[in-house]
């Protein structure tokens, strides 16, 4: 149980999180500003080889490499591939829907994220792009052997670090009002991001039917805390967080700092709603349009509530009430996958090479690998 003193101690952390950033990745930025393509080059090859394949390297991306080359303590291979089982265990369709309606949006719901992704227009396509790209880097995660050092996850997460730095020292060239919204990208959106990728889809996959055990949970939450590790995260606002409850108390402490969404909050809601529903009237349920869309619409009044869903834009639909029946749907198919180590393997192998080829649509380079092309 949480005493007060807990909850005023997270309180107080929280607030003083919102002005911080990440020192290490901001000096890798304006070291590679400052070097051009040649120190870009030296990151990547030292991020995909090691640091010791390199020499005289700039002190900046040193201390950067040395810090994600130094595998915590805490982390073995066991309790990765436990966290790794938990997600793949999903059929993609469901953690497609999770991580548009259950991490997506929610995410959206902060301003000062909203702010930052809908400065750029063309909504539409660039969240079309942006859920390609995230998919990518939450495959490349989960899928195995992923978060091992230089394998694609670990490479991904790296990336997505210093993706952050670059919007942050862009963010505050450009006058962002630090003294109303906090230092951008800070500790807090970095935690509240960790959370729209743990608590938020889990919560929404629950919803769905989709339950994990205790044992599942916690290897889950233990994988993530690698993935915060290599993202920056301030270890005092995650490590604590080893179940589902834990989550849920920090992701109310965080959302009560988040303000309310806005205009950018209900966009932004809009065009992912927009792209989801393409994707699952033309790929997976295979049903008309506004089938689909009323579809969608229930889906995400299931996973946020009425209230916020009414707050981000989400339209009525009255087929809330056949949520149910795939939320029974899936209860039942996990009762029997569960019943039979021989199922439950073939399933998360059909996973795999589903997210496989999930991965392999996204075309080009991403936006994370484009900010360290040499």
């Amino acid at each position: 149980m949480t005493t007060q003193a807990a909850v005023a101690e997270r309180k107080a952390l929280v607030e003083r999180s919102l002005h911080v950033g990440d020192p290490l990745a901001d000096a890798v930025i304006a070291e590679m500003d400052e070097l051009g393509a040649p120190a870009r080059g030296t990151f990547n090859e030292g991020l995909e080889k090691g640091l010791a394949s390199l020499q005289d390297v700039p002190p900046a991306i040193a201390a950067l490499l040395a810090e994600v080359q130094a595998v915590p303590d805490w982390v073995d291979a066991e309790k990765l591939a436990r966290g790794e089982t938990g997600y793949l265990s999903v059929e993609v369709q469901w953690t497609q829907i999770a991580l548009a309606l259950g991490s997506l949006l929610p995410e959206y719901s902060t301003p000062r994220i909203a702010g930052v992704l809908a400065g750029t227009g063309r909504l539409v396509t660039i969240t079309q792009r942006r859920l390609q790209e995230t998919g990518k880097w939450l495959n490349s995660v989960a899928l195995p052997g992923g978060m091992l050092l230089g394998g694609p996850g670990y490479l991904d997460t790296v990336q997505v670090r210093l993706m952050h730095a670059r919007v942050r020292k862009t963010l505050l060239k450009h006058g962002h009002d630090t003294a109303t919204l906090g230092t951008p990208i800070n500790q807090v959106d970095l935690v509240r991001t960790w959370l729209d990728f743990t608590y938020s889809p889990l919560e929404a996959l629950q919803k769905l039917g989709i339950t994990f055990t205790d044992d599942e949970m916690a290897g889950l939450y233990g994988y993530w805390h690698y993935v915060a590790y290599l993202l920056g995260v301030d270890p005092d606002l995650y490590q604590s967080i080893t179940n589902h409850q834990e989550a849920g108390e920090w992701y109310a402490a965080i959302a009560a700092v988040s303000g309310e969404p806005d205009e950018n909050s209900v966009a932004l809601t809009a065009a992912t709603i927009e792209v989801l529903t393409g994707m699952l009237s033309q790929m997976t349920f295979k049903t008309p349009l506004p089938l689909t869309k009323d579809l969608v619409a229930a889906f995400a009044r299931r996973i946020l509530g009425d209230d916020l869903s009414d707050r981000l834009g989400v339209a009525t639909s009255e087929l809330v009430p056949l949520v149910e029946l795939f939320a029974q749907g899936n209860r039942q198919s996990r009762r029997w996958l569960r019943l039979s180590d021989e199922a439950w393997q073939q399933g998360l192998k059909e996973n795999i090479a589903a997210r496989r080829f999930l991965i392999s649509l996204t075309e080009g380079a991403t936006v994370y690998e484009q900010n360290l092309a040499a």
